[in-house]
């Protein structure tokens, strides 16, 4: 195994052991608040790694990818509007499962509507174009006077999925965690099979992956729509974690910090996303108690990254290794 790949495997490990073991000794410890934390970074780097199927395994550099956040969360919101309101009883629910599989849902039929359109573009085109669809719910929550518009909608209940309690924090956390493991486990063999290595194929040379007599788009189209589901269901689950969504989650600068996350960590290693959502966290906890205008000194960091650090962090740690 090369030098590059075990250093790798290494940080990975510390962060998932970190992961695993300090935000419930803290807990424990009387540290509610760090619980918090840490639960929202691994929402965010589940739906990072939805993200990483895109853009580091097909090379499609989606700027929308809020949408499915907020369609997930909104997939849970409503129900329970419903049914603490009243109305529309087929909808109505806390059903953990029911509101669940309707993100999943909702989330895969507009990336498979929304992808069949943009996967015909390319390049600064196909960014455009996802931001445009993901703009699009954005207005069309905001239009929304029933589930509250701009103002959001509070979340009274999470969702039930007995016997564990969502709302209690450790119960909460040891979902979210648990998928986390699970996404970057099928995004890990997904890479690797070779359904990910047509994706990796056409995105360094399309014009021999069609002379092979293989079409890459459809390949392409299933790729968007499992990004889009895992996203989808990162949305559930921040909606649960903050009992509280409004079309802001949708907005594009939403999508902005996903693609920072990614380009931080690494964006050519499956742990990118995760290394860059914990250096996001991190950063927006340090810099925003420094000042209001911390977006600043972060964007700066960010510059700096992309012009010496090729590869992120991961980049950065793997050529220190070889060298």
């Amino acid at each position: 195994m090369e030098a590059s790949s075990k250093t790798s495997i290494f940080v990975g490990a510390i962060f998932l052991v970190v992961l695993a073991v300090v935000p419930v000794a803290l807990f424990y410890a009387g540290e509610i608040f760090w619980i918090d934390i840490f639960t929202r970074l691994v929402i965010l780097a589940i739906a990072g790694t939805s993200l990483y199927l895109l853009l580091g395994v097909a090379g499609l550099p989606s700027f929308g990818h809020a949408a499915y956040l907020g369609l997930g969360a909104y997939a849970v919101g409503i129900p329970v509007h419903y049914a603490t309101m009243g109305g529309a009883e087929w909808l109505a629910s806390y059903n953990g499962w029911w509101q669940f599989s309707l993100a999943i849902l909702v989330s895969a039929l507009f990336a498979l509507v929304t992808g069949a359109i943009s996967l015909r573009t390319r390049g600064v085109h196909f960014i455009m174009i996802t931001m445009a669809f993901s703009q699009m719910i954005y207005y069309a929550l905001i239009s929304l006077e029933e589930y509250g518009a701009d103002d959001g909608l509070s979340v009274y209940s999470p969702s039930e999925f007995p016997p564990l309690l969502l709302d209690n924090p450790i119960h909460l956390y040891g979902i979210c965690f648990g998928s986390l493991l699970l996404v970057l486990y099928v995004v890990h063999r997904l890479q690797h099979s070779r359904f990910g290595r047509v994706l990796q194929a056409a995105k360094q040379n399309e014009t021999r992956v069609l002379a092979s007599g293989v079409n890459p788009f459809k390949y392409r189209l299933l790729a968007y729509v499992m990004a889009g589901v895992i996203a989808g269901y990162a949305g559930a689950l921040m909606a649960n974690f903050s009992l509280f969504i409004s079309p802001d989650m949708v907005e594009w600068s939403r999508s902005g910090e996903l693609m920072f996350m990614i380009i931080l960590g690494g964006s050519q290693h499956i742990l990118g996303p995760l290394v860059g959502s914990s250096l996001f966290i991190l950063l927006e906890f340090v810099l925003s108690r420094w000042s209001i205008y911390w977006h600043l000194p972060f964007g700066i960091i960010l510059l700096l990254v992309v012009l010496f650090g090729r590869g992120g962090i991961i980049g950065m740690l793997r050529r220190d290794k070889q060298s």
